[in-house]
């Protein structure tokens, strides 16, 4: 029985193990937070397309010798504001345009990654290396999230307004259009902080499913972001306690929890809706 209980917390004996658990642990509870605006506005594929959209500038800034972080955040802000602009100056609806420019510059970016000779495998790009994360990225990491944390804690208010109702928001005085370019801002810097930890194709994963849990679960706001914080932190740790007791990639497992754990909120709710017309 001692073994068996040895072998459960054996994880958290590897200093590697540890800067997996914090640097996901890091990014991952802002996105949470984000995750319940991007829910509210419908904007769950900008997210998607802010990630993918991110691999060409990280290439460029490989062949300039730049930090990745800064090429990235640049491709995913390019992203979003190409997005804006073709949105108002075209009877295209937003979502085709995001599936058109985000799948264009991650084509460039993979076209870009084969014609370039890099030490930088693409796996680790797309799916993350949190195993492989040193105290450099932590902190970088932990930078990221300290100033997305910031910005949604401290505009919370103004941001719900400006998402439920942008005319009035704009009546009564909020800069609607700050709140619009900071939110797309936030998340290509959340992004890039996922970057190391899950890669660029999960991190949509970590800016959708916690939302969408707390969305089914509760109805008022400032519950839904605790209730989002709290699956994302939950499905973090288990996620990558899980994958190395199963021998599994952790940023795959994680979303696996995750996704688990949005199936039992939506057969609750479910159950829950069933209970209230028969008791009707």
């Amino acid at each position: 029985m001692s073994d068996f209980i040895a072998e459960l917390f054996l994880p958290f004996q590897y200093p590697f193990m540890l800067y997996a658990f914090a640097v996901t642990l890091l990014i991952s509870l802002p996105m949470a937070v984000l995750s319940c605006f991007l829910v509210l506005k419908g904007w769950s594929l900008m997210g998607d397309a802010i990630s993918h959209a991110v691999l060409p500038g990280i290439v460029l800034a490989y062949i300039l010798n730049l930090p990745l972080a800064l090429g990235a955040f640049a491709a995913g802000m390019l992203c979003a504001l190409a997005t804006g602009f073709l949105k108002e100056n075209s009877r295209i609806k937003e979502d085709t345009v995001m599936g058109v420019v985000f799948s264009g510059m991650f084509g460039l970016g993979l076209v870009m990654y084969v014609s370039v000779r890099t030490n930088v495998h693409l796996d680790h790009i797309l799916f993350g290396d949190m195993l492989g994360i040193g105290l450099r990225d932590l902190i970088e990491t932990a930078v990221i999230a300290l100033a997305a944390f910031a910005f949604l804690l401290l505009q919370w208010r103004d941001l719900l307004a400006a998402s439920f109702d942008p005319q009035h928001a704009r009546a009564i005085g909020l800069p609607v259009r700050f709140m619009h370019y900071g939110l797309l801002a936030v998340i290509s810097l959340v992004v890039v902080g996922a970057l190391k930890a899950v890669g660029i194709i999960l991190a949509v994963a970590l800016l959708v499913a916690p939302g969408a849990v707390a969305f089914l679960l509760v109805r008022r706001f400032p519950v839904m972001l605790a209730v989002a914080v709290a699956v994302s932190a939950f499905s973090t740790v288990t996620g990558i306690w899980l994958a190395f007791l199963i021998d599994s990639a952790p940023a795959p497992t994680i979303v696996l929890v995750m996704t688990a754990i949005f199936i039992a909120a939506f057969v609750r709710t479910v159950a829950a809706s069933k209970r209230v017309r028969a008791g009707g």
